[in-house]
């Protein structure tokens, strides 16, 4: 499989499931929770409120790996191994754009202080159980 017709795969699998699992480091071990993601371009934003652990854990450690596609049917489920580096983005325009009426009960709207985004900009990304074939790794 070609790069271009990984990415296409990739992109289409993140595409169509927006909630998976976001692994942070804490204590130099494994911290992961349930989040959902936007996808842009193979950049991955998730919400999520300045006071977490896991906005605590970034910024001690911004190596993250997030898992997204498995959807439970059994062995063979396709999904995605995404390894990089998040960020905090406070930008108005970024939070103005990604906010869903979903979040109310969380915040006050998409200017609320304490909503952020979490940007993750991957090093690489696998397609894994992809029809019993080897993982692929797409490296960005």
């Amino acid at each position: 499989m070609d790069q271009q017709q990984l990415r296409e795969q990739i992109v289409k699998l993140i595409d169509q499931n927006k909630i998976g699992t976001l692994a942070t480091v804490k204590n130099g071990k494994p911290h992961s929770r349930y989040m959902t993601f936007s996808n842009e371009n193979l950049t991955l934003y998730t919400p999520t409120d300045i006071e977490t652990h896991k906005v605590e854990e970034v910024d001690e450690n911004p190596n993250v790996h997030i898992l997204l596609g498995y959807d439970g049917e059994g062995f063979g489920d396709t999904y995605v191994e995404i390894e990089g580096k998040a960020s905090i983005e406070k930008s108005e325009e970024l939070k103005q754009r990604l906010w869903d009426d979903n979040m109310k009960m969380w915040f006050d709207g998409p200017h609320d202080d304490n909503y952020i985004i979490l940007k993750i900009t991957p090093d690489q990304i696998r397609l894994m159980n992809k029809k019993g074939e080897p993982p692929h790794t797409l490296e960005v």
